[in-house]
């Protein structure tokens, strides 16, 4: 392995930023000194030689999707993933290598689907299960019908005229003109954009217990599908062009109800079913769907590694993330494959240099983003922070993953430990630059460690917010936590949640300047003389 060279022999760049010190636990005041942004070049020369010149990123998300495929949190692909990840990062010489356990509930997968219409003609349709649906024992057939069931008056207006029906349960959408493009990359004007902050609109307050009356309305609706005697439910995909994409049909908890085998159908086979029956036509199908539950263990797994910190700062962490898990119908290679990819591929390259960070680096590949960024969850619960049990008996009766948010904050040891957490999830485009999350005293500590980058397009370091994926917990509990500006790609109108999420949507140039900006920003967090600056711990507002 390389070794670090002496200080004196290292060229370095320099930018001035405003330094923060604490005055609390999460209150960083401005000094009247501004010391110079260090960056080693040294270091960032190393980084950017192995990972454009000896880049193993595509191998790690060839191995993630080709071979290991989906990913949803709970199936048998799931587990292979963890524990390939986990061996592949200790064979790369991470320390502490381990899979992390918390509590998920049951997990699902399916091996086979079929969709036909068998009147007014036959037909083959484009549908893909939904997650947690049961299967259908074989080829099952029935009558169509479109119904609306939204409330308890809608279950009763139907209340036993639905037995042997294969319900419609979405109105129909009118498909899009075609785009000038599907594929977004950002450029001046964009990049211009997104560096002007939106002044916040006014607030409205959240309306208390929603989301358990919204749970209990979803267990109510699918043991009433079964009551009826339904054959099975049908949605409509939310794109166009027949792309299928999809999510949850029922809750993963131990004891959910998983209502009757549901679809969601490409839009245009479902407008056809929808014009047909307007016109008073009789339409049946058929279907069948082989999927399982697996309640063996009803944990979920994060999969954990390390580059050990050297210096005296060594029991401080940078934690860097990306979520390993997928929905079922592709093979999750923009969400999320190539993000994992590209921070396995970032530490990779660190190890391969020889670097010996003061901080220790830690990676963590979540499990149950896409059911609510709950293995990022339990990671800030186990080592971070932690809130109170809800006393509501509302509450109480739902999963704990779907309760309101409770205060105080309580913070455990680790907080003080963690200084940043980075993630990557936007697809698989290349890095832009940074959301600062409204963290004014990092956007020039971020722009110095950019520039080195500018020459491959990252060079935007906004105060906007971003949201929707990992690094909200950390965010919400005062911990320096920030997601990357990516180039979307055809992220949001061909891949995200569909089945054309598979490899041959990744970009091999970008998943490469992503990992050596990743990797640059990592050594950084690690090696700087003060810890990141933090902005005030979130607090309970109060609404009149």
């Amino acid at each position: 392995m390389l070794k670090l060279l002496k200080p004196a022999m290292v060229a370095t760049a320099v930018v001035l930023f405003s330094s923060y010190t604490p005055i609390s636990n999460s209150v960083f005041a401005q000094t009247a000194a501004s010391p110079a942004e260090h960056v080693d070049l040294d270091v960032v020369t190393r980084i950017r030689q192995e990972g454009l010149h000896r880049s193993q990123v595509m191998d790690t998300l060839w191995q993630l999707t080709d071979v290991i495929g989906s990913r949803l949190t709970g199936s048998p692909g799931m587990d292979e993933a963890n524990a390939w990840t986990r061996d592949k990062l200790a064979a790369w010489g991470l320390s502490d290598a381990r899979l992390e356990p918390f509590h998920f509930g049951k997990g699902w997968s399916f091996d086979r689907v079929s969709l036909h219409m068998e009147s007014p003609r036959k037909e083959p349709l484009i549908a893909y299960p939904r997650a947690w649906t049961p299967g259908t024992n074989g080829i099952v057939q029935g009558e169509v019908m479109r119904i609306t069931l939204e409330d308890d008056d809608d279950l009763e207006t139907h209340r036993g005229k639905l037995a042997g029906k294969i319900l419609m349960m979405e109105a129909p959408r009118v498909i899009a003109e075609g785009e000038t493009s599907m594929v977004h990359r950002h450029d001046d004007d964009t990049l211009e954009n997104l560096i002007n902050f939106p002044i916040p609109s006014d607030a409205t307050p959240p309306v208390a217990g929603a989301r358990a009356r919204t749970h209990h309305f979803r267990e109510k609706l699918n043991a009433y599908l079964q009551d009826e005697g339904v054959v099975a439910t049908l949605y409509i995909s939310s794109r166009d062009y027949g792309i299928v994409r999809l999510g949850a049909g029922a809750a993963q908890d131990a004891d959910a109800n998983p209502g009757v085998p549901s679809l969601q159908m490409a839009a245009e086979h479902y407008n056809m079913l929808t014009r047909l029956l307007d016109d008073e036509r009789p339409v049946s199908v058929s279907l069948e769907v082989e999927a399982r539950f697996h309640e063996e263990d009803l944990n979920a797994y994060n999969t954990i590694a390390e580059i050990p910190g050297r210096g005296r700062r060594a029991d401080e962490i940078v934690l860097v993330g990306a979520h390993l898990d997928s929905w079922h119908a592709g093979t999750g290679a923009t969400d999320n494959a190539g993000s994992v990819a590209a921070i396995m591929e970032a530490v990779r390259i660190l190890k391969a240099i020889g670097v010996q960070p003061e901080r220790t680096i830690r990676i963590a590949l979540w499990s149950g983003e896409e059911q609510g960024l709950i293995g990022s969850r339990a990671y800030v619960a186990q080592h971070i922070a932690t809130r109170p049990e809800s006393t509501d008996p509302e509450q109480l009766s739902i999963p704990a993953r779907v309760r309101d948010v409770t205060w105080p904050i309580q913070l455990l040891p680790g907080h003080a430990r963690h200084v940043t957490y980075l993630n990557m999830d936007n697809g698989s485009g290349k890095i832009r630059g940074v959301y600062a999350q409204e963290n004014s005293a990092v956007q020039p500590i971020f722009e110095a460690w950019l520039k080195p980058f500018n020459d491959l397009g990252a060079d935007t370091v906004t105060l906007r917010n971003t949201g929707s994926t990992d690094h909200i917990p950390f965010d919400d509990v005062g911990i320096p936590g920030f997601q990357f500006v990516q180039d979307r790609l055809d992220y949001n109108t061909r891949t995200h949640h569909s089945h054309l999420d598979t490899y041959d949507y990744a970009r091999r140039e970008d998943l490469m300047q992503a990992s050596v900006v990743i990797a640059s920003f990592l050594y950084n967090a690690a090696m700087r003389a003060e810890p990141l600056p933090r902005k005030p711990l979130p607090v309970e507002r109060v609404w009149e």
